[in-house]
């Protein structure tokens, strides 16, 4: 049911079959509310109505080239790409990279994300694609699992950095930063795909989705991981040991994650249990592990060196 609350301070709406009030429009006449029904019907609501800050999904497609739909999804995980390899870019020789590896990273772990955040999606929702197999490979439209996507791109800097003798911690503590960035861009192409959203709430900052107004997870990730972002950059400057940067990303989007998750109603599963939490609450462990033992090598090396 499509319902115009966020329109009146008296908590009056009009509610009626989704197909009927999609087409509908509104007017704000001083202190009514008007909405004209597609089928010319009229409906005037007295008090002290006032428009509502409830988001909706806007079209997904952004333009059309040679009758191909360009959608902002695809367009916002290029941005997002694009940013990440840039500031990598330019990040690079702080940590004794030459800046080119950078891209010649890229030019492996973009392709090669992309089909492994596919093939995990793919996998933990056969049931979509079961019958008809072939409509695994269109990603224009959603189903991406970035958890998929940072182990293909993991799995792919190790064969990189073998190959031209990069030490890989310090193309993680390089790269992850602006991972969190990309991640927060390419979090609101699920906005426009109506897609990785909460449950019902009535939280003022909620979204409608099929009519019905939900949890914006997207938006709860997108803030983190640009905070995330803004947060590694800082302790880059400050960073005590190789990995911690890769550590700290590992543990605070492992966190959020974790949290977020179990607000989502889309799930990834692992029979009862959500995959991402699951996943999220391994790498948590393991960072921190990670931490403490890089920490404590870290110490040890500087008490030699003393």
């Amino acid at each position: 049911m499509f319902f115009y609350e966020k329109y009146s301070t008296q908590g009056i709406g009009f509610q009626g079959d989704k197909n009927d009030v999609c087409a509908a429009h509104t007017f704000f006449t001083g202190g009514n509310f008007l909405c004209y029904h597609k089928n010319g019907i009229f409906m005037i609501f007295t008090g002290n109505s006032r428009k509502g800050s409830v988001m909706t999904a806007p079209n997904p497609v952004a333009f059309h080239i040679f009758g191909i739909d360009i959608r902002w999804y695809g367009i916002l995980i290029a941005t997002g790409f694009i940013l990440a390899i840039i500031i990598s870019y330019y990040r690079a020789p702080k940590h004794g990279i030459a800046s080119e590896h950078v891209l010649d990273l890229a030019i492996w772990m973009i392709p090669i994300s992309i089909i492994g955040a596919r093939a995990y999606y793919v996998l933990f929702s056969w049931d979509l694609y079961r019958d008809n197999p072939i409509s695994a490979f269109d990603i224009r439209a959603g189903g991406l699992a970035i958890h998929g996507g940072l182990i293909a791109g993991i799995l792919t800097a190790y064969f990189v950095c073998r190959h031209y003798k990069i030490r890989m911690i310090e193309m993680m503590d390089t790269v992850f930063p602006t991972v969190a960035l990309a991640q927060a861009i390419g979090r609101w192409g699920n906005f426009f795909n109506s897609e990785a959203h909460g449950g019902p709430t009535n939280l003022p900052w909620g979204i409608i989705v099929d009519g019905q107004k939900v949890h914006p997870t997207f938006l709860y990730e997108s803030i983190w991981c640009f905070l995330l972002f803004l947060f590694l950059i800082w302790l880059d400057k400050r960073r005590k040991f190789p990995g911690q940067i890769s550590c700290c990303y590992g543990m605070l989007y492992s966190f959020e994650r974790g949290l977020v998750e179990q607000l989502r109603t889309d799930s990834l599963m692992i029979g009862p249990f959500k995959q991402a939490q699951v996943l999220s609450f391994f790498v948590f462990v393991f960072c921190l592990i990670a931490y403490i033992v890089l920490n404590d090598r870290e110490k040890q090396k500087s008490k030699q060196i003393k």
